[in-house]
């Protein structure tokens, strides 16, 4: 019952996503950890604002007390960066978040960190899965001590470090230039749990702060808490009403990030990775490579070939990208999706700090966003992002894999192919620099169609071509 996807383990609170799987999951890392000598530093366990959040947290912690592993408890609902920050700084072998992300609100989840605060590789998390299998399917009992005596017993320990985490943003960007800039800012954190962090950074740093869509809410709203410009509108129209510099939404556990422009215009995850590279590179004077996943633009590779620095593909998942800018050194690294990660931060993507980066460069180069975005553009040229998300029958998945994968089939497509790469999906690359990538999401039960070509007519097409090819349903 226990599956890790691509972004932690996730699942549909009452059905997958229950107390006794929660205990599971704890008892096998438990297992692990005791196993590896990993228990002295303890766990740190975070939660954000979904349902049973907390509770899921502290019926985790019961079990790790009982194999005398000490929990630390972030005892109030918090951006997932943060608990990355905590578990790097205090040299923890393992951290964990109660959180489905972006999902929508039936669901819950558990995102697991190893040393370093860094996403847990496919090896750590097919370990958890098989010792997790190996207790269920033997009937053991999982032990665990009742919340209060265990924090009586010093086995867990209720803490707040949100301004520890603050305080390293705040040493990180340029204040000084942030607080000459007098900078309208908006915020809308999705009805999750990035407004603390990032209204104490930018009032620190005097800039005038608006929050839309605050207030704890389980089902946000009605909307999905992902910064997409289909949920985005509001902020569109705020930005534009009160004339703000800038628009900063977060998804539920704040470590993705969207924007709108001065002129209301969405900026897409793409357009900010290409963005943010720029600002570090042109105007910060940093260097070193940049790497993406590869369902995520290629303005990136032709940004970096700019200065001179390679872009590095790897698979979706921000696992891959941690890892592969660890090997190579890279200062930035991004995901489609919304998740960034810049060098010398934590291991993993961090929303509130890319906020705080994003408002210090409007401040630092004295220019809207807009004309920063133009400016790029102007340097290497636009193209066309399409994404298409189709739900299918569980029976036809097999049938997907066998087309896709196995057979390797692929549709009449108008555009001069350049090679086919089966890393992750099938991605299709096209002689006039286009791409096309067909995958299944590691966190839904989803089939991803995303396209990128230099006219969005171009892009659609492919998408419509590859939909009727594997006969899927809008």
């Amino acid at each position: 019952m226990i599956q890790f996807g691509t972004g932690g383990w996730r699942a549909i609170i009452g059905d997958e996503y229950t107390k006794a799987n929660l205990r599971l999951l704890a008892a096998a890392l438990a297992e692990k950890m005791v196993a590896e000598h990993a228990t002295e530093h303890g766990i740190v366990i975070g939660y954000d604002r979904r349902f049973l959040s907390k509770e899921s947290m502290q019926w985790m912690a019961e079990v790790f007390a009982a194999q005398n592993i000490k929990a630390y408890l972030i005892n109030k609902s918090c951006p997932t960066p943060l608990a990355m920050f905590y578990s790097k700084e205090h040299d923890m072998p393992y951290g964990m978040m109660v959180t489905a992300s972006h999902n929508p609100a039936i669901y819950n989840g558990v995102k697991l960190f190893t040393k370093g605060g860094r996403d847990a590789d496919i090896t750590v998390t097919q370990d958890i899965e098989r010792i997790a299998a190996r207790i269920e399917a033997s009937g053991e009992l999982i032990k665990s001590i009742p919340y209060i005596d265990a924090r009586e017993q010093g086995l867990i320990e209720e803490i707040y470090p949100i301004d520890d985490y603050i305080d390293s943003i705040l040493n990180e960007v340029n204040t000084k230039a942030i607080r000459g800039a007098r900078l309208k800012v908006v915020l809308d954190p999705m009805y999750g749990v990035s407004e603390t962090a990032i209204k104490t950074i930018l009032i620190t740093a005097r800039c005038e702060v608006e929050t839309i869509h605050g207030r704890h809410d389980t089902l946000f709203g009605g909307h999905l808490p992902a910064p997409s410009e289909e949920w985005m509108r509001e902020l569109m129209t705020t930005v534009i009403e009160g004339n703000y510099d800038i628009g900063i939404a977060t998804d539920g556990d704040a470590d993705r990030i969207g924007v709108i422009d001065n002129n209301g215009r969405y900026l897409s995850p793409n357009d900010l990775l290409v963005v943010l590279y720029y600002y570090l590179v042109e105007y910060k004077h940093k260097h070193g490579p940049a790497v993406r996943n590869l369902c995520t633009t290629h303005k990136l590779d032709r940004l970096a070939e700019m200065f001179g620095e390679k872009c590095y593909e790897v698979p979706v998942g921000f696992k891959h990208i941690s890892s592969k800018m660890l090997e190579t050194n890279a200062l930035l690294g991004g995901e489609s999706s919304g998740g960034l990660a810049v060098r010398g931060h934590i291991h993993g993507k961090d929303g509130v700090y890319v906020a705080a980066l994003l408002v210090e460069m409007l401040a630092v180069t004295g220019k809207k966003m807009s004309e920063i975005f133009d400016e790029i553009a102007a340097k290497v040229g636009k193209t066309a992002f399409v994404e298409n998300n189709y739900r299918f029958r569980p029976e036809d998945r097999e049938r997907f894999l066998q087309m896709i994968m196995e057979e390797k089939q692929v549709p009449e497509l108008p555009f001069r192919i350049e090679k086919i790469s089966y890393m992750d999906g099938c991605k299709v690359f096209f002689e006039n620099g286009g791409w096309v990538s067909i995958r299944f999401s590691g966190t839904e039960p989803l089939l991803r169609v995303f396209c990128e070509m230099p006219e969005k007519e171009m892009a659609d097409q492919v998408c419509v071509l590859y939909q009727a090819f594997l006969g899927l349903k809008d």
